[in-house]
This record gives C-alpha cells, sequence and structure tokens, in this order.
C-alpha cells in the first residue's frame, strides 16, 4: 500500500514548476503519494506550525521555530541572487520619511518582513495583507508602501509604483550570500531514509519539469492566476536556481545567517559579522 503524505506548497511558478511530476506521479519516491494543499506562504507557515503537513514549502525566516519538529531539506526551496523583496511607495520618496509610516508586508513570519526589521530603519506599524493584495493597497493609497514579492518583483510598475529600496540587493552586500526566501521542510518523525527519498524525488521532479516543460505548462499556467507568460518564465529563472536542486554549503549559511534565533532584532550590524 503506497504511504501518503501531506505536501504544502505555494501556487506561485518556481513551486508549481520544481513539484509538478511529484504532485502528478511522473517521479516518486517509491511507493510514497502525496496529499497536495496549496496556500499562500504565510498560510503555508501557520500550517507548518501547527504541524499540519508532512512536508511543506516555508518562508526562510520561520525555519528557526520549526526545527524542534521539521527537518530541512535540501532540494525544492527558493534561494539566489537579485530575487528578494521590494519596498514600493506611490512617490519616489527619502527612506527616512517612511520610518515611522505604515508598510504593508505579506505577513509577519514571511521572510519579506524579517528582512524589513533587520534592515533597521523602518520603526512604524506592520499591515498584513496578502501578497498580491498589497500593490493594489499603495496604488490606492491605504498605506504608503509595501513590500512585494513574488512576481511583484516585476510588476510594480504596471500599479504606477516607485521601487524605494530593494532588500534582497540590501542583504547580498551586507552579507555577501545569497538570499533565502523560502525552503522545504519535512517532519522529524518521517525517519532519515524518507528525508533522504524526499530530496532524491524533488530533484527528479526538477529534472522532469526542465525536460517536459510543454507538459508541465498548463498545471503552471493555471495556478499562476493573472500573470502573463512572460512574467511566469521570469519568475522561473529568478527563483528555481542551481540552490533549488541542492542549497549546498553556501545556502545553508545564509539560511542560518538569516533565519537564526538571535536575528529577530539583531539588525544590520550583528548580519556583518
Amino acid at each position: 500500500m503506497p504511504e501518503f503524505l501531506r505536501l504544502g506548497i505555494s501556487p506561485c511558478p518556481n513551486d508549481t514548476y520544481i513539484f509538478y511530476a511529484l504532485v502528478h506521479g511522473r517521479v516518486g519516491a517509491e511507493d510514497v503519494r502525496f496529499q497536495t494543499s496549496l496556500a499562500d506562504v504565510q498560510e503555508l507557515n501557520e500550517a507548518a506550525l501547527e504541524g499540519r503537513f508532512d512536508m511543506v514549502k516555508v518562508s526562510a525566516a520561520v525555519y528557526a521555530r520549526l526545527k524542534k519538529d521539521y527537518v530541512l531539506l535540501r532540494s525544492g526551496g527558493a534561494l539566489g541572487w537579485g530575487c528578494g523583496p521590494v519596498l514600493v511607495a506611490r512617490q519616489d520618496l527619502d527612506l527616512a520619511d517612511l520610518a515611522g509610516a505604515e508598510v504593508a508586508v505579506p505577513g509577519l513570519m514571511t521572510t519579506a518582513a524579517r528582512l524589513l526589521r533587520l534592515h533597521g530603519l523602518h520603526k512604524g506599524r506592520l499591515k498584513v495583507k496578502r501578497y498580491d493584495e498589497i500593490m493594489p493597497a499603495v496604488s490606492a493609497g491605504e498605506v504608503p508602501a509595501g513590500l512585494v514579492i513574488h512576481e511583484g518583483r516585476f510588476t510594480y510598475q504596471r500599479y504606477g509604483l516607485k521601487k524605494l529600496l530593494d532588500l534582497g540587493s540590501w542583504w547580498e552586500e551586507t552579507t555577501g550570500k545569497p538570499l533565502p526566501l523560502g525552503c522545504i521542510l519535512a517532519r522529524k518523525e518521517l525517519g532519515r531514509d524518507m528525508h533522504r527519498r524526499l530530496e532524491v524525488a524533488i530533484r527528479a521532479s526538477i529534472d522532469y519539469a526542465g525536460h517536459h516543460p510543454q507538459e508541465a505548462w498548463p498545471y503552471i499556467r493555471r495556478l499562476a492566476q493573472e500573470m502573463d507568460e512572460a512574467t511566469i518564465l521570469e519568475h522561473i529563472d529568478t527563483f528555481v536556481t542551481e540552490h533549488s536542486y541542492d542549497l549546498g554549503a553556501e545556502g545553508l549559511l545564509a539560511l542560518e545567517r538569516l533565519a537564526g534565533e538571535d536575528q529577530e532584532d539583531s539588525g544590520a550590524d550583528n548580519l556583518r559579522k
């Protein structure tokens, strides 16, 4: 009898690209089958903290809080260069003017929110909104500024918004490391053998999508909602990297730097150490 594991990923193109073959049975972890749920990353963070998934994509920022129950898998995550969240506003503003302003973020446990705290300039209120509601809210004047992630990095100008700060570039310049955005965790109780099998299966799934892009495309396109084809492809090219195949030593160091328990209020000075 096959073993069913509860899998939680986002509907973003990088996740659907990476996991297409796995969730559709084109590749597998031997007798394992998956019951897949798709949700926004903030929802996935909350579900992981409640232990609702056996394997789950979470924000890199919340990793430290999940170590007790989950093991980090080396494959399937989102980590790279030039891929970080961007702080946007309707007008060109001095960053100092936003120090006490309200900023919309895609969740308090997201990597975007962690980076804003680590940057240290902003001391104002954070307004939580689903990631795809942030740009419309800023454009409508509901909030002075917002942190955009995912495809928002490529499309904020369509809303008449201006980039004030690229937090990914700030991280890279400050640490000299790639930015960890999200990672794949598996419950500890599954055991080391299953963890190894899952890593192998994820890598096989990435390979399958690379060799069968036309087969995977309808699934990716349908879940990408209103993204156009060019944006979807740019999204995949940006967020599916060699580190998605294997975090590697550099990726692991970057993740520990971002997600360490002592980083919550440490600020940029500690990141430079």
